[in-house]
Order: C-alpha cells, then sequence, then structure tokens
C-alpha cells in the first residue's frame, strides 16, 4: 500500500522501476477523469511508458530489453494501475503478447527477433485480437468466422473483430482466422496500415473506456504468406499454461489499492458536526479499513506465490493450469470487495463522479469480463478434484 512499503520488492531493479513508475502516476490519475468521461485513448500515458522503457521490459535481453519476470510484469501493472487502471490493462495486453511469444517460442525465430527489435528501437505496440460477435471469447473454443483466403502469394483475410484493446495506437494487430478450404485456424500479423484494415468506434461501456476496445473490420485485406505467424487449436489445452495472464488480476489488485488509499485518506480528513473527530477514529471505519487491508494482502501473497514458482520453477509450470486461473477469479473479486469497502467508507461521496471512487467502482468490474471467467475457474477446480 502506497503509504507502507512494499514488501514485494526484492531486487534493485524491481525497486528502480517501482520509482520510474511512482512519479508517473500523479500525471496519470490527474489525466484519467477527462479520458474516462470521452472515453479517449492515453495517448500521452503510452508515450510517457515508452520513453520509461516499460513497453520493452519482457523483451529478451539479447535483443534489446530487459526481459523481466512474470512477477516483475505484474508489480509493474499493479503500480501503473493505482494511477490509471485502463493504461494498465491495455499496457499489459502488450507487454503479455511478447512474454508469450517469448515463452512458448510459437513464432519463428525470425519473426520473433524482427518484432523484438520494432519494439525496442520503434516502440512499436503489438495485440492479440481473437474475439468475434459469433463466437464469444476465444477461451471458449469457438472457431472464428473471419476467413484468411489463400491468393497470389498469399491471403486475403476477411472478417470483423470485437474487443480491440487499444485498437487507437496499434502498430500491429495478431488476428485469428480460418484458413480455407482446409479449416485450419491461423494467428495472422498485419500492419495498421494496411489496405482494407480500419477500426470501427464502438466501445462505450461502463468502465476501462480508455482501453479504446473498438471493432477491428478486415475488408479483403492481403498480406504476405509469411504474415501467417502461428496455428491455434481452439479448445485445446495448451503446452505452457498462460501465466502472463495475471497481468489481469495484477491490474485490478493495483485499481482496488488506489480505492484503498482514497479512503484511508478521506477517513483521516472527513469531520463530519457529529463527531469531535475524524471519521479514522470510528470503530467501524477501522474494522472495514482492516477488512480491506487483509483481503488486500491475501489476494497479493496468492498471487505473487503463484508468480514465483511460474518464475523459479520452470519445471511446474505445465502443472499450474488451476492455481493461475484461481489467481484470476480469487483476485479480482477480492479487488471489487475491497472497492467496495472504500466506498462504504466514504459513503455517499463516493458516488460523485468528481470522485475516483466512483471510475474505481465502473473500472474494476470489467475484471469478471476478462478472461478466465469464473465459471471457467470453477469448472478447472471441480473437474482436477474429480476427474485426476
Amino acid at each position: 500500500m502506497s503509504d507502507m512499503k512494499d514488501l514485494f520488492l526484492l531486487t534493485d531493479k524491481q525497486i528502480e522501476r517501482h520509482d520510474t513508475i511512482e512519479a508517473l502516476i500523479p500525471r496519470f490519475k490527474e489525466r484519467a477523469a477527462e479520458l474516462d468521461e470521452k472515453a479517449a485513448f492515453p495517448f500521452e500515458n503510452f508515450a510517457e511508458l515508452k520513453e520509461k522503457g516499460l513497453t520493452k521490459i519482457v523483451v529478451p535481453k539479447v535483443f534489446g530489453g530487459e526481459e523481466a519476470s512474470l512477477t516483475d510484469f505484474l508489480l509493474v501493472q499493479e503500480q501503473v494501475a493505482q494511477g490509471d487502471g485502463a493504461t494498465a490493462l491495455s499496457l499489459g495486453w502488450h507487454n503479455g503478447v511478447i512474454m508469450q511469444l517469448r515463452e512458448t517460442e510459437k513464432w519463428s525465430q525470425k519473426n520473433f527477433i524482427t518484432l523484438s527489435k520494432e519494439i525496442v528501437d520503434k516502440g512499436v505496440l503489438i495485440n492479440t485480437i481473437a474475439t468475434e460477435p459469433a463466437t464469444g471469447s476465444p477461451a471458449r473454443g469457438g472457431k472464428p468466422e473471419t476467413t484468411a483466403r489463400p491468393i497470389e502469394g498469399g491471403y486475403e483475410i476477411s472478417g470483423k473483430k470485437t474487443f480491440t484493446s487499444l485498437a487507437p495506437i496499434l502498430d500491429y494487430f495478431i488476428v485469428t482466422a480460418t484458413v480455407e478450404p482446409n479449416g485450419e485456424i491461423g494467428e495472422f500479423l498485419i500492419p495498421k496500415n494496411s489496405e482494407g484494415l480500419s477500426i470501427d468506434e464502438t466501445w462505450n461501456t461502463m468502465g476501462m473506456r480508455a482501453t479504446r476496445s473498438d471493432d477491428l473490420i478486415l475488408h479483403r485485406v492481403k498480406v504476405d504468406g509469411d504474415a501467417w505467424v502461428a496455428k491455434r487449436t481452439p479448445g485445446s489445452k495448451p503446452a505452457i499454461p498462460h501465466g502472463w495472464l495475471l497481468h489481469v488480476p495484477a491490474c485490478y489488485i493495483g485499481i482496488a489499492k488506489a480505492a484503498r488509499d482514497e479512503a484511508v485518506a478521506f477517513a483521516k480528513t472527513y469531520q463530519p458536526n457529529s463527531l469531535d473527530h475524524p471519521i479514522k477514529d470510528v470503530p467501524e471505519v477501522r474494522r472495514k479499513t482492516a477488512e480491506m487491508d487483509l483481503k488486500m494482502m491475501q489476494a497479493r501473497h496468492f498471487m505473487y506465490s503463484v508468480s514465483k514458482m511460474w518464475d523459479d520453477y520452470p519445471e511446474h509450470r505445465p502443472n499450474l493450469s488451476t492455481e493461475l486461473t484461481a489467481v484470476k477469479t480469487t483476485v479480482t473479486n477480492m479487488a471489487i470487495d475491497i472497492v467496495d469497502l472504500a466506498m462504504r467508507i466514504v459513503g455517499g461521496h463516493s458516488l460523485a463522479k468528481s470522485n475516483p471512487l466512483e471510475r474505481y467502482y465502473r473500472d474494476v468490474r470489467a475484471g469478471l469480463h476478462n478472461p478466465p471467467s469464473d465459471d471457467i475457474t470453477m469448472m478447472a477446480l471441480g473437474n482436477k478434484a474429480y476427474d485426476s
């Protein structure tokens, strides 16, 4: 928590990154309300993140990055979210893609080296765009209706994608498509300036408004044959569980930390005329604050114990699937509880549009709809208990 030493900062590099982000947080907070109100992408925030090297932290050192561990990645996500949740979630999708490619080696070495160098030298941003209106979440095994039709020298891609986070600023889109006529699922790397590629500005949601997760329209977009960078099998169990997706709960517990700190600061100074002291001395306020901090400890210790196991014991990664999904469900729901408790402490003031708690409340609930969903987690845990 911001008013005490963070016990999870264990290395000089983690402390250095923490201090770097700490200097950015006031500016991110200052911009957050307007970005949320206008559903505008945080271009200034990303310019500063690039300047500080935070969009290349997971790139391998040999290509000019920092090769950050999963724990390092989560610490960055959690702290950036204290300034602006939408900025953190957007950053997480980009860095998460790079970590996935680094750990799975699913791309050719040539393609990965080229992308890594562009991220380091040019600051390019990338995201995987897989969700479609008819298929829902890719985690449920839906087959893309977006098609890739073979043409001379490459493919012609047509379709519509939803939830294109970072849409206004992406340099590359990794698009899933069904390849005709054999029905294979391919991942295609498509540059932003491709003819026939456009963004339909449909994003108008309750929370996480500044992620600009608009629709991606692909109308007969032509790509070279080497744009097909990987194959995908919908619904299959991955060889390596998606540890990098812990950036999602890390973001939401960061929002919860911001809400907790807001409530504590309010309680230290707010004194209604019915009391001769600030509400911080009211026993129920102290109980709710203790409950917030207890949930924060439980969430963070669970998340970072699993990330440390992922980092330190790679041989155990294939067996961490249920732990990873459980972290997402547990931490995200605890984050929602913490924000709710913070609002109960602040009371009716927390409902004002001028109060950041109102935004935290809306943003943190978006975590319920990021993958994996709670029902998938519960099914995985139940199946593990009875089918193993």
